[in-house]
């Protein structure tokens, strides 16, 4: 099964000429098991991290079973979490149907709406879409759904993490019933299985990799060190010009914004990625890390759900995430498309709890790296002292004076 190329899948010359021009020889396991049933009209659901190729695997048979419908109708709906993830799949159709007669054109909320407007008005036969806007212009009327051929939901886990079920269910509802339709999944949740069941008929099961688990190209590091120095060990391992192109992870925007101030104070190009930047600064930063031009993108989970470079040399957990399962998406950015890939975690005392968790979640123990901020309090620490304190509630009283009278800040800034 290995020994199969492009060329065995039935695909036909204009994708093939595609392909051939990217030098895309050898298909990826979801590749393989996914494009032959897609092409017979099968419904699909997949489970496979990021970095696997998925993005083909529903992309080039969806190109070549559309039908060339005039005038241009939406024939092609993909559904994606992130404006960044949405728009990573506008360029790989551009890239696949380079040799097609089909448009497509993608639409995100955080950006006025006219330009996206207009490229519906003009006609498009593929949308690329984040639920909300969708929704947004379904309701004013801007586009209908009722010449739907395929549809795809993609990340339909990270959906769910993000709120989106009831925005989901929505754009369902205004679906045609015959329709092949497509659901990629990182994890396999009660959740996420209810809503799959909801959308597919009799589908194809495809799985690469097991649930849950990391990629075998990644080399995973685990650095023992006090929170109040955690900012000096990253720059400390950025030193080395084998790291090349740095993914940063936080738990928070406040944080990334800290870290990135903090990495160029100290004449190591980087920026912040999160949900608080604006569009225009999110689209820059990506530019400028994919070419090179800052060596570090430092981001939050959500942020960071869209980023599809294939050169990412180290991943950086600088904080573990909230979800353990968070752990294999963050580490899943390095070691793409076949690379091999190193990820380095940061574990204070209060996160030792977090570490157990991902470490029973991925079945195995990260190696432990001995360095000069090596802090055995966080090695060791069990208990309360090996889980985040309690937030700290808000001390109202600092407000008032001794006589219970409110104290008035100056408006002056």
């Amino acid at each position: 099964m290995t020994d199969k190329t492009f060329k065995d899948l039935n695909l036909i010359p204009p994708l093939e000429k595609a392909l051939s021009k990217r030098e895309y020889t050898i298909p990826t396991p979801i590749q393989l098991k996914s494009i032959p049933g897609l092409l017979e009209g099968r419904d699909l659901i997949g489970i496979a991290q990021t970095g696997t190729g998925k993005t083909a695997a529903f992309i080039l048979p969806i190109l070549q079973r559309m039908t060339e419908k005039y005038p241009r109708v939406i024939k092609t709906l993909v559904l994606a979490p992130t404006r960044e993830l949405a728009a990573q799949i506008g360029e790989s159709f551009s890239m696949y149907g380079e040799f097609l007669k089909f448009k497509h054109t993608v639409i995100f909320g955080g950006v006025g709406q006219g330009r996206q407007v207009h490229a519906l008005e003009k006609g498009v036969d593929i949308l690329v879409a984040t639920p909300g806007r969708l929704l947004d212009l379904l309701n004013q009327k801007k586009l209908t759904l009722k010449n739907i051929e395929f549809f795809v939901l993609d990340e339909a886990d990270r959906m769910l993490d993000m709120g989106f079920i009831h925005d989901i269910k929505k754009v369902i509802l205004k679906l045609p019933e015959k329709r092949q339709s497509l659901f990629f999944s990182a994890t396999m949740s009660p959740t996420v299985n209810d809503l799959a069941r909801t959308l597919l008929d009799n589908p194809l099961h495809v799985e690469v990799a097991a649930q849950a688990t990391t990629v075998d190209t990644i080399d995973q590091c685990l650095f023992f060190v006090d929170q109040h120095v955690k900012e000096r060990l990253l720059l400390d391992l950025l030193q080395p010009k084998h790291l090349t192109s740095v993914l940063v992870f936080t738990r928070t925007k406040h944080r990334a914004n800290k870290v990135a101030t903090f990495l160029n104070k100290h004449n190591i190009s980087a920026s912040a990625i999160h949900g608080n930047k604006s569009q225009g600064a999110r689209t820059k930063a990506l530019n400028d890390f994919k070419t090179g031009k800052i060596k570090v993108l430092v981001a939050t989970d959500i942020a960071a759900r869209g980023i599809d470079i294939n050169n990412i040399s180290h991943v950086i957990n600088f904080e573990f995430p909230n979800e353990p399962e968070s752990y294999v998406h963050r580490i899943g950015r390095t070691a793409r498309a076949g690379a091999e890939g190193t990820a380095f975690s940061f574990c204070a005392a209060e996160e030792r709890s977090s570490l157990n968790d991902i470490e029973r979640l991925i079945r195995q123990k990260i190696e432990v790296v001995d360095h000069k901020f090596h802090s055995e309090a966080a090695k060791n620490a069990v208990g309360t002292a090996a889980k985040p304190p309690p937030r700290k509630k808000r001390n109202f009283t600092k407000k008032f004076k001794s006589h219970g009278k409110p104290q008035h800040r100056s408006r002056r800034r």
